[in-house]
């Protein structure tokens, strides 16, 4: 049986959108494959982790009739893309096997029973549904991501929270030394729902949305949460958990604020880096009125000072920051301008933009 025609950019566009969750070694070997369903001319590609499960469909020539079987994804994407873009490419189903033809090439690929494949069930209780454009939230992401824990022991801090509540989508991530806020408008009024992302949930949502303003509708339930754009679903799992109470950690009431340019702060800052020590990546801020300096040194008793004129009349500080915390921040924000708030050198320091409210970028200061 005839599964598909296509060309070999669609069909390899179509098994890319769902792959980036696939693991190449894994105990369950069918999680390893990618689920096709044919159904007349429409044929559904669906992977899983047992955690996330992505799906996305498309229409191809073939055979009418139904079929159904799992192949190995990346076997599969890898002669995809060794054959030209315009190449017409035929996949057959023949006994257990599948066979991949395009122009005099020939690859005959093991398949596993689809049966086999363990489908995610879909929760029953899940709330409202409500959408923002992908670049949206593709910009909330970039603007959170760097600050969520790797491997932490507590769990809950190895995500993005999601809030949705009343008109506003928030999203935080941290990993107990920084925290990074960033918000959108929801079109609807919402009720409260918070849910945690997992780390990898993310870091694929990010490598799949796109930068337009179709919309990415989105429903959390009590275990799950469910996305679907731009022709895909994706289903995943939440970290269970409570969530740190992030108002309580951004400062309200500092005095001290002083405005300048992005970019010249982060060029300041990676010069200062190259002469931290490796471990402890310190960087001294002293703020006086009228200027900003930096300066940092390492075992080897090397010294960087940078020093960037600023506007400022508020009290002299002198503040230690671990400098990647800062240079994280700095590099995945967009803004030409940014506002750093300061009450003293112990007190967190609050990085914000002008004249925008949406996002808030906390970091405990370091003794230097």
């Amino acid at each position: 049986m005839i599964v598909l025609k296509s060309t070999q950019e669609k069909l390899l566009g179509a098994l890319q959108a769902v792959s980036g969750i696939v693991e190449r070694r894994h105990t369950l070997p069918v999680l390893a494959n990618v689920l096709l369903r044919k159904n007349g001319g429409e044929v559904e590609f669906t992977t899983s982790d047992l955690e996330i499960q992505v799906r996305t469909r498309a229409e191809f020539d073939g055979d009418g009739g139904s079929f159904s079987s799992t192949v190995g994804a990346r076997k599969l994407i890898d002669i995809l893309r060794t054959l030209p873009a315009d190449q017409n490419v035929t996949l057959t189903s023949n006994q257990n096997k599948l066979l991949l033809t395009g122009g005099k090439s020939r690859f005959s690929l093991q398949t596993l029973p689809a049966e086999d494949f363990p489908l995610v069930q879909e929760a029953a209780d899940f709330g409202p549904m409500f959408s923002v454009p992908q670049k949206s939230l593709k910009a909330l992401i970039a603007q959170v991501h760097f600050a969520m824990a790797v491997h932490d022991i507590r769990y809950y801090l190895n995500g993005i929270l999601f809030v949705a509540e009343g008109r506003s989508l928030t999203l935080v991530a941290t990993d107990g030394h920084r925290l990074a806020l960033a918000q959108a408008t929801l079109d609807v009024e919402m009720p409260k729902q918070e849910v945690i992302l997992p780390r990898k949930t993310v870091l694929e949502l990010q490598r799949l949305l796109r930068d337009e303003d179709t919309p990415i509708e989105m429903r959390f339930a009590g275990n799950q949460a469910k996305f679907a754009f731009s022709g895909m679903e994706f289903v995943t799992k939440l970290v269970e958990g409570k969530f740190p109470d992030y108002n309580r950690v951004i400062p309200k009431n500092h005095k001290n604020h002083v405005t300048l340019g992005r970019v010249p702060l982060l060029a300041s800052l990676q010069r200062a880096a190259i002469l931290t020590s490796e471990k402890f990546k310190g960087v001294r801020l002293n703020i006086e009125p009228g200027s900003l300096r930096i300066a940092s040194s390492n075992a080897e008793q090397e010294e960087a000072k940078e020093e960037i004129e600023v506007d400022y009349g508020g009290d002299a500080i002198e503040i230690g920051f671990n400098v990647t915390y800062l240079m994280d921040a700095l590099a995945n924000m967009g803004q030409e301008m940014v506002t750093l708030s300061l009450q003293d050198a112990n007190s967190s320091a609050l990085l914000t933009v002008p004249e925008q409210s949406g996002f808030k970028y906390v970091v405990m200061p370091m003794r230097i």
